[in-house]
């Protein structure tokens, strides 16, 4: 099973060359995240009750079509690495126009900080066993402690 988060481009997604943006794949791609968090439980409130958040290492984006103005995109997020704690991840994110034709995807690696301390934290078990939820993809890696993505 593949998350899915469904969006129209907008006016302000678009670039001089009247295509969208580079910067508007990541947008999509984070609003993408956020909601297939939320659907396992994992909302921006309890994320700032626990004072935990995720961020990001690296993020790549491969374009392969043109997208336009007033297309709807459908972008898929899969975990494809993680700890068995879900304290490091990576995900999978891809967005489709509404053809179905590929535009984009786009890779990441993270990790979840203390917003207080500022340092890397671990996911309390709770929330740990949600994260655990989200979709994975076929070619999922569980990282052992000792690997690290970053």
């Amino acid at each position: 099973m593949m998350h899915t988060y469904e969006g129209k481009v907008m006016w302000s997604h678009l670039d001089a060359n009247m295509h969208m943006r580079h910067s508007a794949y990541a947008d999509f791609g984070a609003q993408a995240r956020i909601a297939a968090l939320d659907e396992v439980g994992l909302d921006m409130k309890l994320f700032q009750r626990l004072h935990i958040g995720p961020i990001l290492f690296r993020e790549e984006t491969i374009y392969l079509r043109e997208v336009g103005a007033n297309e709807n995109l459908t972008v898929t997020t899969q975990v494809t690495k993680s700890r068995a704690d879900g304290s490091r991840f990576a995900l999978r994110h891809e967005i489709f126009k509404e053809d179905g034709v590929k535009a984009a995807v786009i890779n990441l690696e993270g990790a979840w900080i203390d917003t207080l301390k500022r340092k890397l934290t671990a996911l309390p078990d709770e929330v740990s066993l949600r994260f655990a939820l989200l979709p994975k993809s076929e070619d999922y890696e569980e990282l052992v402690r000792k690997e690290s993505i970053y």
